[in-house]
């Protein structure tokens, strides 16, 4: 009786490659397009049989709830998939950050002009020179 040793040297991908049993350092999120969606989503309408998807989810590698949400984006009209990254500000959003800088801008302003103010007052004061209120000017 012969004994055959099976390990990973001898297992060979049909392309030639040997096939390694590590995990890859970085998974690959799997991406499918719109035509292949909608294709799997009509199969899966014309399924009449009891265990006919199951079979389709099988052979495609799917889950259920894979096939459910692109059921939902489907209803949705949503099914092409969502633009990634940063989403674009609206003329609302970009105003009022403008309206705040100009704001903190002139806060500051007014926060050097009144401790100018003040430092004028304690001068005048120490160089005993009388100062005009907005009483003494309006009467």
């Amino acid at each position: 009786m012969a004994i055959t040793l099976t390990g990973t040297a001898s297992r060979v991908h049909p392309d030639g490659m040997s096939l390694d049993p590590e995990v890859s350092e970085k998974a690959q999120r799997r991406r499918y397009s719109t035509a292949y969606k909608l294709r799997i989503l009509e199969e899966a309408d014309r399924a009449t049989e009891p265990g006919q998807i199951g079979a389709l989810l099988r052979r495609e590698g799917l889950y259920s709830s894979l096939l459910a949400s692109w059921r939902q984006q489907r209803r949705d009209g949503t099914l092409a998939g969502h633009a990634r990254g940063r989403k674009g500000k609206d003329q609302r959003d970009t105003k009022i950050e403008e309206l705040e800088r100009d704001n903190a801008r002139l806060a500051k302003k007014l926060d050097q002009a009144e401790t100018i103010i003040s430092v004028q007052k304690k001068l005048s004061r120490l160089l005993g020179i009388e100062q005009t209120t907005d009483t003494d000017t309006e009467s």
